[in-house]
């Protein structure tokens, strides 16, 4: 990532936190950072040992080209978690913007027609929900829970709840570059997170976020219009969960009712394992990118060494909770 700074957490909405506090939290999001990365080249290390051919080219290749979906949701979770908010809904939109995209292209409208279709289908859910769970004050797990059943009812009524086979009319956005290895999905994804990070610790946009997920009354006694920032993170994450959509048809060559099934969960792990708090406040997409690493590292790995589900789950779920105990344990030091 091009800005590796973690966003602070602020104590107003203009960052005028004292000093040495404002230090300790820089220091203590580079801790973050530098421990991610030790951990996840431990993780690599064990793996490799245990099943040589996880360390391969073509491994690592694959990899690279099933992150992208998850990194971008993760990209918009990132942002709905700093405000306070959380989104479950983020899977099955994803399906219904995969759906919209697959019956567009099936009317041979094209990509240019579908693919934005796909993407505003997913950010108009995401702003259902940011408009409820802000305008009439429903906290935002209820909303899209209910969002989640929804969304996923009309992709299977689009589809007719059959697998919708696409072949070349979805385009090859997913498929490996020659030479590098990696798709064009995911420079895309890389690309956005970066740009996310910036918006995040660079513009004032970014610190109401911030300053919004800390102290929301504080906000709006400042005076900033908290409404609108506060809605921006659903409709980015629902536009991402369109966009992931298209990515994950795209590299299966298909579109599927069932499409995206559980990723708000291993979404809401890679965050919180990146130390973005479910509290709101304190968050990082280049930390949320790394704990998108370190998911897919576990999870690719677990498979090399053919682990059976149940002990998937179990260790997955491990991780995870380590993860929130973390964040209660700095919360906790912090007050």
């Amino acid at each position: 990532m091009d800005d590796q700074q973690p966003t602070e957490r602020t104590e107003s909405p203009h960052g005028a936190a004292e000093a040495p506090r404002a230090n300790g939290r820089r220091w203590a999001g580079w801790i973050d950072l530098i421990g991610l990365t030790v951990s996840i080249a431990a993780l690599v290390m064990v793996i490799g040992a245990l099943q040589p051919r996880f360390l391969s080219t073509d491994q690592w290749s694959s990899i690279a080209n099933q992150i992208p979906e998850l990194l971008v949701i993760v990209i918009g979770m990132t942002l709905v978690l700093i405000v306070g908010g959380i989104d479950l809904s983020v899977g099955s939109v994803m399906a219904l913007s995969s759906a919209v995209i697959g019956v567009l292209l099936e009317r041979k409208l094209g990509l240019i027609v579908a693919v934005p279709a796909g993407i505003a289908a997913g950010a108009v859910c995401g702003a259902i929900n940011g408009g409820i769970s802000i305008g009439l004050r429903v906290p935002s797990f209820i909303v899209t829970l209910g969002m989640l059943q929804g969304a996923r009812g009309l992709a299977y009524l689009l589809t007719d709840s059959q697998t919708v086979y696409l072949g070349k009319k979805i385009g090859s956005i997913a498929s490996p570059l020659p030479g590098i290895g990696v798709s064009t999905a995911f420079l895309v994804a890389l690309l956005l997170a970066i740009v996310a990070q910036l918006l995040l610790g660079r513009t004032i946009l970014g610190r109401h976020l911030v300053a919004i997920g800390t102290n929301e009354g504080a906000v709006r006694l400042s005076g900033i219009r908290v409404w609108p920032a506060k809605l921006f993170p659903f409709v980015l994450v629902g536009a991402m969960a369109g966009l992931a959509g298209w990515f994950s048809s795209a590299r299966l060559s298909s579109v599927n009712p069932n499409e995206g099934n559980g990723i708000e969960l291993s979404a809401i792990a890679a965050v919180v394992i990146g130390g973005t708090s479910l509290m709101g406040g304190r968050g990082s997409v280049t930390a949320s990118f790394l704990g998108v690493v370190l998911v897919a590292v576990l999870t690719s790995g677990l498979a090399a060494l053919n682990v059976s589900e149940p002990y998937k789950l179990l260790i997955t779920g491990g991780v995870i909770v380590a993860a929130v105990l973390v964040d209660v344990l700095r919360r906790r030091e912090s007050r």
